[in-house]
């Protein structure tokens, strides 16, 4: 198969053939435009080749076609004759040739007849034409590469970089033209690349237009776009709305009468008739106004989106209305529209596996912790998942519930379509803040109560509101919107939901991470200010992770609960396992043991992130991992279901744990799903210790480890190591290749570009590191040989630094540190908590580097240097120890030599690490201090 070739190196080819002087000027330039072509082909399937040179099977000889390629060849067999170009013939004209002439030339006529679809193309516009009803030529979509020769020839290629995917998603439609639409995965893949575009025109357009509708959501949600990042995420809202909004009324035209009319064709532009929901229909109906669809040019593509729609093959919705269809539908369309954007907002199949665990757990738990004999089907039980995405859990409870009711109702089952109306309409609820997958969550449960013959009326809607699920629960903390009706309702009726309507069961996947382009009001800011204040007892909290955003999710979960009448209500969700044992977590965990009776971890294990082993040495995956599917999650997961009931008010809860730690996904899928009815693996119980922050895992150490001092209590100066950011240019393990290139970067003869090429991070902003303003600050400076220092880079890995204190050439510098590392010292490198396995210390005497250990190495000196005062004022050495250990020591009259090593010493020691394993993994190694000084020297 032919090698990816982009559009950048079709046009740079181009351009080489071109400057030769000797290029003819049409099928010189043939072998370019043929790579491109296969290159688009190779991606699909069945991949598609394109051929030139066709035979004449009787309208000529036309430039090349597109074959599909059979998927499997048998061994040594004769390759099968592909008759005809089954997906069309392409004619090639020069670079200055006029499409509107060829369209109408006899020859392209005669194509037409005998083939049906012809490309036509002069290098830079593309054309896919067929005969219309009365003969005449219709283009059916087309493409502008360069508007004119001179600007193919000539135009920077910078301005072409915007074509990199839109050209080869035209050239796949092009090629899947004649392909039959049946699986819901390529209608979304076709609807994504026509998105792609439209976000591309809504780029080059400002959107004046749509600013009220703008206002109207930050206002609603509770949010603000905010810098590069907010507008790009407003423009793929705005993007995904139209689209899912076209998708959803389509999906519903299909279900009308009008839809059985032979040969009726759908019409995008009456979408808004058949949207239900009235926050969706009048979103809708904003962004799909003519005057504001024309000002950023998206007319054109819709309507290509809505014929793509009307060449769907019926099949497509057998497939589609199959368990998950709906749901998957909306996981490979973000993928190919925004697979960045769709990484930020943490957009992962959930397999159904996981789902209808959460859902089995909580119903059992249910009926034998909360007194409700029918569950999740009990009238008292509402239940909430305050971040559907596209419905998954919702309509899972709903299935369960239904699967209750019809047990109970025995072989009356009369009424049980009535009740299943009843539920979803009054307590199933569901939160999304992004319209695609809100369209979708309202699709699967209009589906799947039309399945159970409980069809919903054109007044009524299910409980899914698009809301921000993180704000709306304190009553008038932020402003409402007046700017439509619709949005205003939308608003008041969840935030019922989430200030007065009792909810007894909250469950779901949160979001790991938030989206940086979407600024957070003060509410949401503020959610997990309980789990940062230090509670006596319990180590402070510390570190970044009380800022991931699952933990939002926890909070509002456990306040939402605890303002149930009775106290009582259970939360499920499954997130992100750092929290069961984390050290910004101790709070947190306090807090469940003294809310909730009971708490369940269901540890799934699966970490990418430190290259987790089962028990077996087999790679540990992530549970989200499914075959044929894109997996983005690489931190391990648990599942944490949180029951609160009646107890005694100074009891705290109980912790239940197990692991699912089988190497494959799958296996460990079935084991939870197995449990459900075994109920094995057993839960143990453990009893979390506040010393080690009240651990959700077991851990194991030795019954005197928690009455020796930590290592910063013995050494109390100590420094994270340098963190460079760019390795690539600071970083050598040859001290004169680094100087040479250091001296190139500080100089004035190599530009920006080439040092751009020379080392690619060198020149790539982040977020605080402005490239081009460093190494102007750097270039006036000058290169300086003496901020070249010896560096413990990785372990038994000395390299050579490039030590800049004053600028972000250097991520994080350690001024303080440096002064002690340039004076010979030894020094431990240790971590407080490792990821995986507990590492023991390393000692080095160089400046060290913050990957000397997996989760960031700090070091800690064994002498202290004292350089303050003037250039003459004397330098003061002294022991790095605490008084605690200064008083030790004395006691035992020895030196803090001895100590340091000692601790090195006892770090290392197998039996040490072996009966102190777990508390190692939680938090600094504890030193043991000998009785006597000989045990000490020994």
């Amino acid at each position: 198969m032919p090698s990816p070739f982009t559009v950048a190196e079709y046009i740079a080819e181009l351009r080489a053939i071109r400057s030769t002087g000797s290029a003819t000027a049409e099928t010189s330039f043939y072998p370019p435009l043929d790579r491109l072509l296969n290159a688009a082909g190779q991606k699909l399937k069945p991949a598609i080749l394109f051929s030139t040179q066709l035979r004449n099977q009787g309208a000529g000889m036309p430039d090349g076609g597109f074959f599909p390629l059979p998927s499997r060849q048998r061994r040594n067999a004769e390759p099968p004759i592909l008759q005809n170009p089954e997906r069309g013939v392409v004619e090639i004209k020069p670079a200055d040739y006029n499409l509107d002439a060829l369209t109408n030339e006899p020859q392209t006529l005669r194509y037409l007849n005998q083939y049906g679809l012809v490309l036509i193309t002069n290098l830079r516009e593309f054309r896919l034409l067929q005969l219309g009803p009365t003969d005449t030529v219709r283009t059916l979509e087309r493409y502008i590469l360069a508007a004119t020769p001179a600007a193919l020839w000539s135009a920077p290629m910078t301005s072409f970089a915007r074509h990199g995917d839109l050209l080869p998603d035209f050239l796949a439609r092009v090629m899947l033209y004649r392909a039959p639409l049946t699986q819901p995965k390529d209608v979304a893949w076709m609807l994504a690349s026509y998105a792609r575009e439209a976000r591309a025109r809504a780029e080059d357009h400002p959107l004046g237009s749509f600013r009220t509708v703008k206002v109207a959501l930050q206002e609603s949600l509770g949010i603000k776009f905010e810098g590069e990042k907010g507008e790009h995420f407003f423009r793929s809202t705005l993007v995904q709305t139209l689209f899912y909004g076209i998708f959803s009324a389509w999906i519903l035209w299909r279900r009308a009468p009008e839809s059985r009319t032979p040969g009726a064709p759908f019409d995008w532009r009456v979408s808004a008739h058949y949207l239900r929901v009235p926050v969706l229909r009048k979103l809708f109906g904003e962004v799909s106004d003519p005057g504001a669809l024309n000002s950023i040019q998206l007319q054109e593509i819709l309507n290509l989106a809505g014929e793509a729609l009307n060449r769907v093959q019926p099949a497509f919705f057998e497939a589609f209305r199959e368990d998950e269809a709906v749901a998957y539908f909306y996981e490979p369309f973000l993928e190919a529209f925004d697979s960045d954007l769709r990484k930020e907002l943490g957009v992962w199949y959930t397999p159904k596996e996981i789902v209808r665990y959460m859902v089995e757990r909580v119903d059992h738990l249910l009926r034998t912790h909360l007194n409700q004999p029918l569950g999740l089907a009990s009238p008292a039980v509402r239940i909430l998942d305050p971040c559907c995405g596209t419905g998954a859990y919702l309509t899972a409870v709903l299935l369960r519930i239904h699967q209750t009711l019809l047990e109970n109702a025995g072989d009356d089952t009369a009424l049980v379509p009535d009740a299943m109306r009843t539920v979803a309409l009054t307590r199933v609820f569901g939160f999304e803040i992004m319209p695609a997958p809100f369209v979708i969550a309202h699709l699967q449960i209009a589906a799947l109560l039309e399945d159970k013959m409980a069809p919903l009326a054109d007044n009524q809607r299910a409980g899914v509101f698009v809301t921000n699920a993180l704000t709306g629960w304190v009553p008038e903390e932020h402003p409402q919107s007046e700017i439509f009706e619709e949005f205003r309702r939308e608003r008041e009726d969840s935030e019922q939901i989430k200030q007065q309507d009792p909810i007894l069961v909250i469950l779901g996947n949160p979001p790991y991470n938030g989206y940086a382009g979407i600024a957070k009001i003060e509410e949401e800011r503020g959610l997990t200010e309980a789990y940062r204040e230090p509670v006596p007892g319990l180590p402070a909290p510390q570190g970044q992770g009380l800022n991931d955003l699952y933990i939002r999710f926890f909070r509002i979960a456990e306040r939402r609960i605890g303002t149930n009448a009775d106290g009582k209500g259970i939360v499920c969700f499954i997130s992100n396992y750092s929290w069961l044992d984390g050290l910004s977590h101790p709070t947190m965990r306090g807090n469940y043991l003294n809310s909730f009776a009971h708490i369940y971890i269901d540890n799934l294990h699966g970490d990418r992130k430190i290259s987790e082993y089962a028990p077996d040495g087999g790679t540990s995956e992530t549970i989200f991992a499914v075959r044929g599917t894109s997996v983005g999650i690489r931190i391990g997961t648990a599942v944490a279901t949180l029951v609160r009931s009646t107890r005694s008010p100074t009891a705290r809860g109980t912790v239940h744990y197990r692991d699912f730690d089988d190497a494959h996904a799958s296996t460990r899928r079935e084991a939870l799903l197995r449990s459900i009815a075994i109920h094995e693996p057993a839960y143990s119980s453990l009893v979390p210790n506040p010393s080690l922050g009240l651990p959700f895992k077991p851990r194991a150490f030795d019954a005197e480890y928690l009455s020796w001092p930590r290592l910063p209590e013995l050494f109390p100066i100590s420094s994270p190591g340098i963190k460079t950011s760019r390795d690539s240019l600071v970083v050598d393990i040859d001290r004169d290749r680094l100087e040479a290139r250091m001296r190139q970067y500080f100089g004035t003869d190599s530009t920006d570009a080439e040092i751009a090429e020379l080392v690619p991070g060198a020149m790539e902003n982040s977020a605080r590191f402005d490239a081009m303003t460093t190494r102007r600050a750097l270039q006036e400076k000058g290169f300086r040989p003496w901020q070249i220092l010896r560096y413990a880079y990785r372990p038994y890995d000395v390299r050579w630094l490039y030590w800049e204190p004053e600028t972000k050439l250097l991520d994080e510098k350690r001024s303080e540190y440096i002064k002690q590392a340039i004076f010979p010292s030894p020094c431990l490198a240790a971590q407080q908590k490792s990821r995986g396995d507990s590492s023991p210390p390393q000692l080095i005497s160089q400046a060290g580097c913050l990957d000397l250990l997996d989760r960031g190495a700090s070091c800690f000196p064994a002498t202290v240097i004292d350089v303050a005062g003037t250039l003459l004022s004397e330098v003061r050495v002294s022991p790095n120890l605490s008084v605690a250990a200064v008083s030790r020591l004395s006691a035992l009259g020895s030196d803090s030599e001895e100590l340091f090593f000692h601790a090195l010493t006892a770090m290392h020691t197998p039996r040490y690490r072996s009966e102190n394993i777990g508390a190692l993994l939680g938090d600094w190694p504890r030193i043991p201090i000998p009785a006597t000084v000989e045990l000490l020297a020994n």
